[in-house]
């Protein structure tokens, strides 16, 4: 099997796109120079490549260019880019260069390191470009987050992300997951973070963007991206920014009426907060990496059967490779100060007081609790019961066992409401155990319909998903 050349640099790239008379097309770049441009420039023979660069700082002017905007970076600016640089360069060169030429247009929209203010770097990058001369255009659309430390550096790392974007379109459209591997050439997982990606166009008709978002994570572009309840994705800033957000962990495979109640009740309890706003709370569902990974390969219709799912009871879905609660908190905080809640079901503390989980950790399950509970942050605990149809043998916060040695630290994370108790709206569900739903539903149809959702049965049957009636 073919597989991409990583080998190739920076230069080589622009230099090879430059030495293609065919690809002819625009640079327009707002917030950080003209650094892709400059790439393309600095390797030599680019006339055969740019037809023009611009930069329009200013507001007024970017307005009488591109027209009005209520974000100046934003997706819908970056949009109005490619729309009017694309329509240029064909409709001013198509008579004039060889009939073979494909046009394209990169844009950027960034805002990095002001000198005045240590603020968000983050912007919109995109590429429309024709795969075959005379065809209708193909998008790719990105979000990214700069992650150096000054401008300089953020502006040189937007000219590596912008080649590469260049080069991969061109060079890699038949594999998009390429394109993804691809753009952290040069620069690695510590300088620019991609968590939202869109592919759109002729030529990416058969994409699924859902997949190639999941592959950000797989690629180490980023560490989560996130879908909303039409189960499109968005770009985790912007939903979460400064709003307090209740968070769910589970594998889902299915949701379950347990998972519906235990985040109903812990809503209810986070909203009692003096900080919250009932209507203000984000709830995500949140999935980690390792729960979708069988081997080394990721299983896409189980994972895209999980979005749906979910996505039909209402639920934000947050997929991460976050498998340290801690960690997970850290991401939140990078958007938000508001309280934090996590409500996780009592089966769940075998794992989270288990000392081997933190290994690694200069301070073990103490640094990891530390990092956890430093702020305006909670978790609700929900209880269960092992069987269905008995009522005596309830597991509850204050009844569960840890081992001996943790039992001081339980207490102290009660005492100082770190850890709260969840009372379930409805607890006939509590004997609910999502192993045992699954495997009830690989047999057919049966008891396991009782414990989801009836939109979720009526899904999983009618679409077969989850291994429906294989077994």
């Amino acid at each position: 099997m073919r597989k991409r050349d990583t080998t190739l640099t920076t230069d080589q790239k622009a230099l090879a796109i430059n030495l293609d008379k065919f690809k002819y097309g625009s640079i327009v770049e707002i917030g950080a120079g003209q650094e892709v441009a400059r790439r393309f420039f600095s390797v030599g023979a680019a006339a055969g490549t740019i037809a023009k660069t611009m930069s329009a700082y200013d507001m007024a002017v970017s307005d009488d260019i591109y027209g009005h905007a209520d974000r100046y970076v934003s997706r819908a600016r970056l949009l109005q880019m490619l729309d009017k640089e694309f329509s240029l360069v064909v409709k001013r060169l198509t008579h004039v260069r060889p009939k073979n030429t494909t046009f394209f247009a990169y844009a950027a929209t960034v805002t990095a390191r002001s000198f005045k203010q240590k603020n968000e770097c983050h912007g919109w990058v995109g590429i429309r470009l024709q795969l075959h001369p005379g065809a209708e255009p193909s998008d790719v659309v990105m979000h990214v987050r700069m992650l150096d430390n000054d401008n300089a550096q953020q502006a040189d790392a937007l000219g590596i992300l912008g080649v590469n974007l260049v080069y991969g379109a061109f060079q890699h459209y038949h594999h998009p997951e390429w394109v993804i591997e691809g753009l952290a050439d040069g620069l690695g997982s510590d300088r620019i973070e991609v968590d939202l990606i869109h592919f759109s166009g002729p030529y990416f008709e058969e994409v699924e963007n859902r997949l190639m978002n999941l592959h950000l994570i797989r690629s180490w572009l980023t560490r989560a991206v996130v879908f909303n309840p039409a189960g499109e994705v968005v770009v985790p800033g912007e939903l979460l920014y400064r709003k307090p957000v209740m968070v769910m962990r589970g594998s889902f495979k299915p949701v379950t009426l347990v998972n519906v109640d235990m985040m109903s009740a812990g809503l209810k309890q986070f909203s009692q907060i003096a900080a919250v706003d009932e209507n203000e709370i984000l709830p995500l569902a949140e999935v980690t990496m390792n729960s979708l990974i069988s081997g080394d390969n990721v299983d896409g219709a189980d994972f895209l059967a999980r979005i749906d799912l979910l996505a039909s009871q209402g639920y934000t879905v947050m997929i991460s490779d976050y498998v340290r609660f801690f960690r997970l908190r850290a991401y939140f905080r990078r958007y938000t100060q508001k309280p934090i809640g996590i409500v996780l079901s009592v089966r769940d503390f075998a794992f989270l007081f288990d000392e081997k989980y933190y290994e690694g950790l200069e301070g073990g399950i103490l640094e990891a609790f530390g990092k956890l509970f430093p702020d305006n942050t909670h978790v609700y605990v929900y209880p269960a019961r092992p069987r269905r149809g008995d009522a005596t043998s309830l597991t509850t916060l204050d009844s569960v066992e840890v081992p001996p040695n943790l039992r001081h630290l339980l207490a102290y994370l009660k005492e100082s409401q770190k850890l709260l108790a969840v009372e379930p709206h409805d607890d006939s569900h509590l004997h609910i155990d999502v192993a045992e739903v699954l495997a009830g539903l690989r047999q057919g149809r049966g008891e396991w319909e009782e414990d989801v959702p009836p939109a979720v049965a009526e899904r999983i049957i009618g679409s077969r998903l989850l291994g429906f009636d294989t077994e």
